[in-house]
């Protein structure tokens, strides 16, 4: 899942992209509020992580602008300031949830996946197909009940494939949705990490033809 994180202290904001990257999400990170407007406009989010004391465009009226506009992206906004007004203030522009700052990184994250829950409601709480399963809620995949030890990059391009339900997905789409904008390798890549979840699939007992090359196009899970 992309996340966009608009904040612009950058220790802060190293922290919590790395905490959110070994979880699986996808961060694209901007330092002020017009820079973040820049990826909404270009990029879907599932989740936006809003500071409210940015520059050039602040939390309060980035997210004013993004109702505005019609966009329903959830937002969890980030403050110093802990007073009830402040919070009646950034609710009340269009927030989903708020959080003060110094925040507890594990209640901070519960809180992300609520929201995405939220945001999600009509997608199956576990991915299935044939006998491979994974829980998004907690990141584990197994298969035939044995646990599946996979690299961010490998969970993501499974989850990709299972919420794809046998549909193509081709090296520009899966780069586009696995990688930030700022860090896009060769489409190489693709066919490395590919190549390395098979093998893992494989060990634990999966048919070697369960994710399908469509040559020219992409990748699938095998239809039945």
């Amino acid at each position: 899942m992309r996340i966009l994180l608009v904040e612009d202290d950058q220790r802060i904001a190293k922290a919590l992209a790395e905490t959110l990257q070994d979880q699986h999400y996808i961060v694209d990170m901007a330092t002020d509020g017009e820079a973040g407007w820049d990826f909404v406009e270009a990029f879907s989010y599932k989740l936006i992580l809003l500071d409210v004391m940015l520059p050039k465009l602040d939390g309060i009226s980035f997210c004013q602008r993004l109702r505005r506009s019609g966009k329903m992206t959830p937002v969890l906004m980030l403050t110093a300031k802990d007073t009830s007004n402040d919070k009646v203030i950034g609710l009340d522009a269009g927030a989903d949830d708020y959080v003060v700052k110094p925040f507890d990184l594990p209640e901070l994250t519960a809180r992300i996946r609520a929201l995405l829950r939220r945001g999600n409601s009509s997608l199956p709480p576990v991915l299935e197909w044939e006998r491979l399963s994974l829980d998004p809620n907690t990141c584990q995949v197994t298969y035939a009940e044995q646990p599946l030890h996979l690299t961010p990059k490998e969970y993501g391009l499974l989850e990709l494939l299972l919420r794809s339900h046998g549909r193509v997905q081709s090296r520009s789409a899966i780069l586009e949705q696995l990688w930030s904008w700022d860090d896009p390798p060769g489409e190489e890549a693709v066919k490395v990490h590919i190549k390395d979840l098979r093998k893992k699939l494989r060990a634990a007992g999966a048919p070697p033809d369960l994710i399908q090359t469509v040559y020219g196009i992409g990748y699938r899970l095998k239809l039945a």
